[in-house]
């Protein structure tokens, strides 16, 4: 072990090799996670780790001693609708008025982004100054996790508002990215914003009944089965969609009535997607007198039209999607984009082909599942280059639409 290396307990940050070679560590399930910059990921804890950690430095396999970066990093508190957030401003060294200030707005998951997500630090290690907050309920925040989008709008709007407020005098474009989830909360909150420009990682242009039909679909296609099945399992989904958008009081006969006529078949045990599994597990009397409580005190929207909201966005838009993504499989999705870009709208897409949700890489077992393997290569820096005011060149895979 190189003299100039000493062990020492792990730390977030950026560790750099060189202009183009850096590596992220974030707080993990356990342990540590990293992310180098070509997309490799792990954790400190994982036998065969990559990296050991050290006093302001890391050692990358057994012998490059790569030193911590001096992010400026600004931690906050801000307000939105009476509920107290916790934020974070990143800037790379020498972040000037000609930095690009973007504001992540993050998936569905109930966990907060402080110190654990990979895109900021990704971003920040390629010349984007970003600024992160945990959102309500999660984290460092307060108030109660909810997915009503309107209302996560609202703490966007109001964490753009702090991140401009930190960063004063030291950015220039300010856009706002939204991954997951947050591709349908950055639409609603661009123009409040003023934002210059958006971001979406394998997000949607559909609203969360079609994806729910487009993942039962693509679920049971990968297991096997053919149109026949699938138009069946489209008719469930077309009950379930009914039955969420009117508070589960259209459509609980006619559930009761698909759950006795194919209930003992094989595809019908497979189904799940966003929630219908959940509603066809159910008792249809249990549905009329309770709903489903761990649903409806989330907020959801049922009734949110993402291409309408599209439409009132005008400022270039970027959408980076996962071609084999299973939670949100994207083919309706290029199609209303490439609609709404012959209508005039300033969208580029850009598809990266073997990269599920996540924009993750995988490895495929005969049985049709899947391992996560690496960050797919290319995204983070479509996303920095986006950023910083025009895409060039390849990205990993990925071709343009």
């Amino acid at each position: 072990m190189p003299d100039a290396f000493s062990p020492a307990p792990c730390e977030t940050g950026i560790f750099r090799h060189d202009q183009k070679d850096f590596v992220a560590i974030t707080h993990g399930g356990r342990g540590y996670s990293y992310t180098f910059s070509d997309g490799t990921v792990g954790n400190t804890q994982d036998a065969g780790a990559l990296l050991a950690c050290g006093k302001d430095a890391v050692l990358v396999g057994g012998k490059g001693r790569w030193p911590k970066v001096a992010l400026a990093e600004s931690n906050t508190r801000f307000e939105s609708n009476g509920i107290m957030l916790a934020g974070r401003l990143l800037e790379a060294p020498g972040a000037g008025k000609d930095t690009p200030l973007v504001v992540y707005a993050h998936g569905s998951e109930g966990s907060g982004w402080i110190d654990r997500a990979r895109d900021p630090y990704q971003m920040v290690g390629r010349g984007v100054s970003v600024f992160v907050y945990d959102k309500r309920g999660t984290g460092q925040s307060e108030g109660e996790y909810t997915q009503n989008f309107l209302r996560l709008a609202d703490d966007l709007v109001a964490a753009s508002r702090e991140a401009k407020r930190l960063a004063q005098g030291r950015y220039g474009r300010f856009g706002l990215i939204g991954v997951s989830q947050g591709g349908w909360i950055v639409p609603l909150a661009q123009a409040r914003a003023k934002a210059d420009f958006i971001g979406i990682g394998y997000g949607l242009a559909v609203d969360i009944t079609e994806q729910d039909a487009a993942q039962v679909a693509r679920e049971l296609q990968d297991k096997g089965y053919g149109g026949d099945v699938i138009a069946k399992a489209r008719s469930v989904t077309d009950i379930t969609a009914r039955l969420v958008k009117s508070g589960y009081k259209d459509g609980l006969d006619a559930l009761s009535e698909v759950q006795q006529r194919f209930g003992k078949e094989p595809w019908f045990v497979l189904i799940k997607g966003g929630y219908t599994g959940v509603l066809l597990g159910m008792p249809v009397e249990e549905l009329r007198k309770n709903g489903v409580p761990r649903f409806d005190k989330l907020g959801v929207d049922w009734s949110q039209d993402p291409v309408q909201v599209l439409r009132q966005v005008a400022v270039p838009q970027l959408w980076a999607l996962a071609e084999e993504d299973r939670q949100a499989p994207p083919a309706v999705t290029v199609r209303r984009l490439m609609a709404l870009r012959s209508q005039g709208q300033a969208i580029s897409v850009y598809l990266f082909p073997q990269a599920d949700h996540g924009m993750r890489s995988y490895a495929q077992a005969s049985d049709g599942t899947r391992k996560a393997t690496i960050i797919t290569p290319g995204f983070y820096d479509l996303m920095a280059d986006w950023a910083k005011g025009g895409v060039d060149g390849k990205y990993g895979q990925a071709y343009r639409k």
